[in-house]
């Protein structure tokens, strides 16, 4: 049985479709490729090879500097905590030494 979307099929609660084949087809003599570069000559295919390089040449480029910047500021995350510790080591040791002279016994 074959029905139009708007009728319903005999059980009443799902609408059956009809598969029809499309209006329209491809034009006479238009061939479908089936993987890209199978139409090309041999210089554009040199000329696709030589574009995808540049391509990938520009966006590695890209991430490259992408890198460099991120490592730069990591370095410089780095450089900082450094010289926060390196102050708070210095008032540790300063500490330590005022602790070990208060605590010391005074040899007069």
């Amino acid at each position: 049985m074959a029905v139009t979307g708007d009728e319903t099929a005999a059980t009443g609660d799902m609408p059956a479709y009809q598969i029809r084949a499309p209006a329209t087809a491809l034009p006479q003599g238009v061939v479908m490729a089936t993987s890209p570069g199978t139409l090309h000559s041999p210089q554009q295919l040199a000329e696709e090879a030589t574009r995808k390089r540049e391509l990938r040449l520009m966006k590695n480029r890209e991430a490259a500097k992408e890198c460099r910047r991120r490592k730069k500021e990591y370095v410089k995350c780095l450089e900082s905590r450094v010289a926060v510790l390196e102050v708070q080591n210095k008032k540790l040791i300063e500490e330590l030494e005022t602790l070990k002279d208060i605590c010391s016994p005074k040899a007069d």
